[in-house]
């Protein structure tokens, strides 16, 4: 039996680091066993925040990859403020930290570039994909944002080719992301992304959300959207060997953050918590490590540094992605963070289903009644807090202390396998028709 085709229009691919990549691909990975072809057309020249070679391995031998120039002003607004550098990423400085240089390139970025600085990828790729689509029989078109930009070439698409099946696949939203406050939009800038957005979910077919609560608010504002969920990849859990419980006794309690790390998921109290526990409890202080392995924001590392925390931090500074699911494993206890306000519940960090995958504790960090919070309560993976809950972080940290010291730090898998990569990927099947 013929496979059908798929065609994956994404930003983000190998060498690509951070998470933004896995997702698709991940699906490319597993999409043939259940009769699908994926094709991927993604830049040839693009400017990646972050690089990751360990994720080469997994692209498929013999997947047809299409690439074509884009061209992006990233290279100029780095020159002009090294800061910029983080904007690639969805990354601001806030607050007292915001020099007016940082202030000038938010503006200029929200308000010029719409509705991002991939714009200037959308014209020249629709010209060429109207054509490749002409000639080749193409089952669904994929685009995956953000950068949400990819989305108007599918609608693009969509308009000129009307039978064409079109699904746009919503890694974070885009007016709801909690970032999107931080543009220092004009109201024309505004009306102008939430027209560009409304256009997005009337036009395809499907919208697909990595989260229930983004799933909801999508189909509110009229887009047919699914949740399908990040996920982990068995293989990759498969290849890390779990430490030993005599292995764990002979290391420190070690409380791990791994990933990018910006000054808007910054769990100030946390940090405070910890510094009042080393400063307090002897015993805790003995045997506490703070590990960080990724990219996180200078500003939080010299807060952290100038505290009692100092003597007791490991920073990795970013690692592989292989590696990265290592040192997942050889914690005992690890965080997750999320935006603190309220439109931010829906919003389900990829790590999570690595952390996941490993068994180890989880303590979590956003608004009140988060979709995280759901996932951790189901699979019995740990605690989620709101920011300013001092006490209770207090008392969980110390209640997995005590047992960590008596080497009664359990690891938990319950309910994760709707999580694995495989069973992800038949889901989309089962949506794709």
């Amino acid at each position: 039996m013929e496979q059908k085709k798929i065609l994956i229009i994404t930003y983000y691919w190998p060498p690509a680091g951070g998470p933004g990549v896995q997702r698709w691909l991940k699906f490319a990975k597993y999409l043939p066993e259940f009769g699908w072809k994926p094709i991927i057309f993604t830049p040839e020249n693009p400017s990646y925040p972050l690089l990751d070679e360990s994720l080469l391995k997994d692209v498929p031998e013999n997947l047809e990859i299409i690439k074509t120039k884009i061209w992006e002003p990233y290279q100029l607004a780095e020159k002009l403020n090294k800061s910029n550098k983080k904007f690639k990423a969805g990354q601001f400085d806030v607050g007292k930290n915001q020099s007016w240089k940082s202030k000038l390139s938010i503006w200029v970025r929200g308000n010029f570039f719409i509705p991002d600085a991939r714009i200037f990828w959308v014209k020249p790729s629709t010209k060429f994909l109207e054509q490749y689509l002409k000639e080749n029989k193409i089952d669904v078109l994929v685009t995956s944002g953000p950068p949400h930009s990819l989305h108007l070439i599918g609608l693009k698409l969509k308009k000129k080719l009307p039978n064409l099946k079109w699904i746009a696949d919503f890694r974070d939203p885009w007016t709801e992301i909690s970032y999107y406050n931080h543009l220092k939009l004009t109201k024309n800038s505004d009306k102008k992304h939430r027209q560009l957005e409304s256009d997005v979910f009337k036009n395809a077919d499907i919208t697909l959300a990595t989260s229930y609560t983004d799933a909801e608010n999508f189909r509110k504002k009229g887009a047919n959207a699914v949740c399908i969920t990040n996920g982990f990849d068995e293989t990759d859990a498969s290849q890390i060997l779990k430490p030993s419980n005599s292995q764990t006794l002979k290391q420190k309690f070690t409380l791990s953050y791994i990933g990018v790390l910006e000054q808007l998921r910054n769990p100030e109290n946390l940090w405070k918590t910890l510094d009042n526990l080393v400063n307090i409890n002897s015993d805790f202080a003995e045997n506490f490590t703070l590990k960080f392995a990724g990219r996180i924001d200078d500003k939080i590392l010299h807060s952290i540094e100038n505290s009692g925390l100092k003597n007791h931090v490991l920073n990795l500074g970013y690692i592989s992605h292989d590696k990265a699911i290592s040192e997942m494993a050889k914690s005992s206890l690890l965080l997750i963070t999320n935006f603190p306000n309220e439109s931010s519940k829906g919003i389900i960090p990829g790590k999570i289903f690595e952390y996941l995958a490993t068994g180890k504790q989880i303590i979590s960090f956003g608004p009140n009644e988060a979709d995280v919070s759901s996932i951790l309560n189901e699979t019995n993976a740990g605690k989620h807090f709101s920011y300013d809950d001092s006490e209770s972080i207090k008392n969980f940290i110390l209640e997995k202390f005590e047992l960590w010291k008596n080497g009664d730090l359990l690891e938990n898998t319950q309910n994760i396998e709707q999580f694995s990569r495989r069973n992800l990927t038949k889901k989309l099947t089962e949506i794709l028709g």
